[in-house]
């Protein structure tokens, strides 16, 4: 297995995504919007307060979406690092008053053929934390995920899940182990306390209302802990970054040979 890699069957179907977008490079464009809807299927809730009781929803499931060429083309570009445009969602007319769930966040940025924004080395968390704060953003969604459904099961190497567990569902790539500083960086990014006053991530609101904390936030404060990461249930609405996406620019370049990225 690659070094940093989360290699499963059905990692959020990013695999089968993936494969779809290699076939489709022979493919219309548009004789793929009727298949597009064939990854990554999660039931959806509307957003309660964290101490009350969530029913089951009747939403059927939803998957994750193709990039759209004309969105790509036309993205936001707040900032650049490194080569990646970046956008903050709060920034983006089309998107200054949305506060939405992981999945959909994640979705938006699809589109733009991006994806969540994932900090990966300490510069790039730096550059997230000061945007957070210059512009008092009370929490937004990461791309990070818990590597707890089909596909994560009898994988030693992530067990306990709550240390090695967790991954950037953009990349596909491990994230270091909750309990230690990561590689190349000066603190450990996730903070101390919360709403347990334990360690992050704690599982908080399964305690609750049996619902799984499996999405990864950066919250503003919110525990009197400054800005850190924190392991957040996924159906809560929230403030994104959005983040370019190698992979999806270059399946919409090689599927679109006259449109400029």
């Amino acid at each position: 297995m690659e070094r940093g890699k989360v290699e499963i069957n059905d990692l959020e179907n990013d695999v089968n995504t993936k494969k779809k977008l290699e076939w489709s490079k022979k493919t219309n464009m548009m004789m793929l919007v009727p298949l597009a809807v064939v990854l990554f299927a999660t039931l959806v809730y509307a957003q309660p307060a964290i101490n009350e009781i969530r029913p089951q929803s009747n939403r059927p499931g939803r998957f994750l979406s193709l990039p759209v060429p004309q969105k790509c083309a036309n993205r936001p570009k707040e900032f650049n690092y490194r080569g990646h445009n970046y956008f903050y969602s709060g920034h983006v007319p089309a998107h200054a008053n949305q506060r939405v769930d992981w999945l959909d966040a994640r979705n938006i940025c699809r589109e733009y053929c991006m994806d969540l924004v994932s900090m990966e080395t300490q510069d790039e968390n730096n550059l997230i934390f000061k945007l957070i704060q210059q512009n008092d953003v009370p929490f937004i969604w990461t791309s990070g995920r818990l590597c707890d459904f089909k596909g994560c099961e009898n994988r030693r190497d992530l067990e306990p899940k709550s240390l090695y567990g967790w991954f950037w569902s953009a990349n596909r790539k491990k994230i270091s182990p909750t309990n230690q500083i990561p590689e190349g960086w000066s603190f450990n990014p996730w903070s101390q306390t919360g709403h347990k006053k334990l360690r992050q991530p704690d599982n908080a609101e399964f305690d609750i209302n049996g619902t799984s904390e499996s999405c990864l936030s950066i919250l503003n404060n919110v525990y009197k802990d400054g800005i850190s990461w924190h392991d957040v249930a996924c159906y809560h609405q929230k403030p994104f970054v959005c983040e370019d996406s190698e992979e999806l620019l270059n399946y919409v370049g090689s599927t679109n040979p006259n449109i400029r990225l």
